[in-house]
């Protein structure tokens, strides 16, 4: 355990930190999986529902830097491949 002032509060900091970004990462990998299952069973109408609300989890969790912009741009595409893929 850290001694020093500073170095006590860096630990709570990155505690909190770290909290915030696992719940973030928790939420949009939640979303693409919801996405990916109706996807799976056919349901067209739900899953065109999911591949919004999972787009959106992703845009955040990049705007908050818990992923980078090219993970989310592959990420947003393949679901996006699935989805249309199922369309056709």
């Amino acid at each position: 355990m850290p001694n020093i002032k500073s170095a006590i509060k860096r630990v709570s900091v990155i505690d909190k930190k770290t909290k915030r970004n696992n719940m973030i990462k928790t939420a949009y990998k939640t979303a693409v999986k919801k996405c990916e299952q109706a996807i799976n069973d056919g349901d067209v109408k739900n899953a065109e529902s999911l591949f919004i609300e999972a787009t959106k989890k992703i845009d955040q969790a990049c705007t908050k830097g818990v992923i980078v912009k090219n993970t989310a741009a592959r990420k947003k595409s393949r679901l996006a491949n699935k989805l249309n893929a199922i369309k056709a």
